[in-house]
């Protein structure tokens, strides 16, 4: 009897790593291939427009893999799932290598978003299914490489654009980690579901239950505050007198510490408590960037970097705990629906970016000045999707706690006298 339980705790290890892996190349894909944009656009002589179009077909393949993904678990299962994922990446991954010029790039862009989507589609549900009694802690665990996997991506491109290397060479080494999670998913025996509903009527039908839709509101506002600002990052604090490059290592490297801590956390104030507490930090570490300008940038991102840490993985957590009926559609579907908001919610940023910028100078300022305050005037625009969080998240515990309240036994006396 102990020998097996140590051989299945030796095979969910396996599981987990692969997992892990996966997520890594998922995570290394956003850093890599933001850190070539501006030398795909020299070598292919494209235009910004043309490389907003390419970023967006990656942001609007995830979604459309994780909606697939969530249906195609409960007849392939995770494994299945996870290879289509690596097939996803290596053709991507190739297609970019080989590009010719903007369709050749669309389409590999497409691949490698239908890639990533699909490994969150596979492991979210795997690592809830592997670690069934305790979901939400290893499911931030396992999203800790998501912005451990951006820090390795942004150092790899740094450090190769330094030595003089093309861009071609910072896609070649994310054949490496892609490689690996391959062998390790392909020479592994997955387990089938025990603690997921597999029951696709089940899970549609539960999708419309009025929690499930409330937490998909939620995942809108939270997957744009984390995402929405970190992407514009450059943008808005460019002119501040920080780093926005150092800044973003510093928030990915905050959140993938105290994800893999999130245990204590979740058990002392639970879920919700978490969600609130993480909009309260992130409302406020977005206000005081919208006003702080030179080292007091770096402090202000420190407080949104610990807002921000939770937000994804506890939200698919909240799913997979709270919903459960929804199975892995409905942890695949939180998911898509936070990117798919995230891509919406990015053409408007970029407005608020550029109005702001023609009001600055229309006052005749210096260029230098009306970008940073554009920026800072987008940051404290970007505020109300944390500060709509934290009254979202009041209703939920409030909801919750009601729902979880007994009858009152005084009236139950009452009604037996």
């Amino acid at each position: 009897m102990q020998g097996g339980r140590i051989v299945n705790d030796t095979l969910q290890r396996r599981h987990f790593m692969a997992s892990c892996l996966a997520l890594t190349v998922t995570a290394m894909t956003f850093a890599i291939r933001a850190g070539i944009l501006t030398q795909l656009g020299d070598d292919f002589s494209l235009t910004d427009r043309e490389l907003g179009w390419i970023n967006a077909l990656a942001f609007l393949g995830f979604p459309v893999a994780t909606m697939i993904g969530g249906l195609l678990y409960n007849l392939i299962g995770a494994k299945r799932l996870i290879v289509l994922a690596l097939i996803g990446h290596i053709i991507g991954l190739a297609l970019t290598l080989s590009a010719g010029g903007f369709w050749t790039l669309l389409i590999s862009s497409f691949c490698i978003g239908f890639a990533n989507g699909s490994v969150e589609a596979g492991c979210n549900p795997l690592v809830a299914d592997l670690y069934h009694d305790n979901q939400t802690t290893m499911l931030n665990r396992f999203h800790v490489w998501f912005p451990g996997g951006i820090v390795i991506g942004a150092l790899a491109s740094k450090f190769i654009t330094e030595l003089g290397f093309g861009w071609q060479t910072q896609i070649a080494i994310m054949f490496v980690p892609t490689a690996i999670y391959g062998y390790l998913i392909l020479t592994q025996t997955f387990p089938a579901s025990r603690h997921i509903n597999t029951s696709t009527s089940t899970n549609l039908r539960y999708i419309f239950s009025p929690l499930f839709l409330f937490l998909a509101l939620c995942m809108t506002l939270t997957a744009t505050t984390e995402l929405g600002t970190q992407q514009w990052i450059e943008r808005m604090l460019g002119a501040s007198g920080a780093s926005p490059m150092l800044i973003m290592a510093m928030v990915t490297g905050i959140m993938a510490v105290g994800r893999y801590f999130a245990g204590p956390l979740i058990k002392r104030l639970n879920p919700v408590g978490v969600l609130w507490a993480s909009s309260v930090l992130s409302a406020a570490g977005i206000y005081l960037m919208s006003q702080a300008t030179g080292p007091a940038v770096y402090v202000s991102a420190i407080l949104f970097a610990l807002g921000v840490t939770y937000f994804w993985p506890t939200m698919v957590g909240m799913v997979a705990e709270r919903t459960p009926e929804t199975g892995a559609f409905g942890m695949s579907l939180i998911a898509g629906i936070g990117m798919f908001a995230v891509s919406l919610w990015n053409p408007v940023i970029g407005g608020w970016i550029d109005a702001a910028r023609s009001s600055a100078e229309a006052a005749a300022v210096s260029v230098e000045e009306a970008a940073r305050l554009a920026g800072q005037q987008t940051l404290e625009s970007m505020t109300v999707f944390p500060l709509t969080l934290i009254v979202l998240f009041a209703i939920l515990f409030i909801w919750q706690r009601r729902a979880a309240t007994p009858p009152d036994t005084a009236t139950g006396a009452q009604s037996h006298g």
